[in-house]
């Protein structure tokens, strides 16, 4: 697998060891395999467009995982080296090799929709490129927005349900986001591990398939961090104006941020649920983690380690 040191590598991985896998993983730098509790995959050292690494990665492997991917770059080359470029590399590497196993892409459910975000055509060109190469080799995963102990992402909506008076909330009364806790992602994936055949394309829906709505998603948040503060309506032109704003800064800066104008219209698009003809024949006949259940145990783990 790629991505094994990521937010959702890192839980995938032991997972799929205590299955019964034999992991081997992709390491850009050496890893102390004392953080991973005698779980720890074994390590080929090198990146995505190494080619000697890919080659020993895959060798003579079952099953071949790509889970690596940018959630933020500095600009859209960034992404496309990483999301579409990489997953090239990955798909080349697996159709090179002796080994004639399936292949599982993770990719995102923003791949629906790649005219909204340098982030979303990124990953929609990662999905075209292992598709051309692979064919029914593939099977595609779309996870909706994930979150969980060890996301840094949604770290930030804890931080401010957490000290703010006000939570402001976006007004896109039409939106509804599908999240997905990391463990069911997880459970999502291994299921994709276990069965047989390949060249599918499913979206992952976590508790509820049709989504969340905004108010929603922000008063689960502060039930999370025990405290009410005032909801305040933010317009989606002032979001939208923030993220011209932020795309500025990370240009001047040379940081990538996850937040910008894309990430901006991604926020106000109405079309992040999840319909029951998208989902997996395993998912139908599993239970998920509902959303404030999810967000007590982030909140709780994010204490824990002192980040919250």
């Amino acid at each position: 697998m790629t991505g094994a040191t990521g937010f959702l590598g890192r839980r995938l991985a032991p997972a799929l060891a205590a299955r019964g896998w034999k992991v081997r993983a992709l390491a850009r730098a050496p890893v102390s395999d004392n953080d991973w509790e005698g779980t720890a995959p074994q390590w080929v050292l090198g990146d995505l467009a190494d080619g000697d690494a890919m080659g020993r990665l895959v060798e003579g492997v079952d099953l071949m995982i790509h889970c690596a991917g940018l959630i933020k770059a500095k600009n859209r080359a960034a992404f496309f080296a990483i999301n579409a470029e990489g997953a090239s590399h990955v798909a080349r590497a697996a159709k090179a090799s002796s080994a004639s196993g399936r292949v599982i892409l993770i990719s995102s459910l923003a791949a629906r929709e790649p005219q909204l975000s340098d982030y979303a055509a990124s990953k929609r060109a990662g999905e075209d490129a292992m598709r051309e190469i692979l064919a029914e080799r593939l099977t595609i995963l779309r996870p909706p927005a994930i979150y969980g102990p060890g996301d840094r992402a949604t770290l930030g909506l804890f931080q401010l349900a957490a000290s703010s008076p006000v939570l402001p909330v976006p007004a896109a009364p039409a939106a509804r986001l599908a999240l997905a806790y990391v463990d069911d992602v997880v459970a999502e994936i291994r299921a994709a591990a276990d069965a047989s055949a390949g060249g599918a394309l499913y979206a992952i829906g976590g508790a509820r398939p049709g989504g969340y709505g905004w108010g929603e998603i922000m008063s689960e948040a502060a039930a999370a961090v025990g405290r009410d503060p005032v909801r305040l309506p933010l317009p989606m032109g002032v979001i939208s104006a923030a993220g011209a704003l932020a795309d500025v800064a990370a240009r001047l800066s040379g940081r990538a941020m996850i937040f910008g104008a894309g990430k901006a219209r991604e926020l106000a698009h109405p079309g992040w649920s999840v319909a029951e003809a998208e989902l997996a024949p395993w998912a139908l006949a599993r239970t998920a983690t509902e959303l404030g259940a999810g967000f007590a145990r982030t909140v709780s783990w994010y204490r824990a380690q002192a980040w919250l």
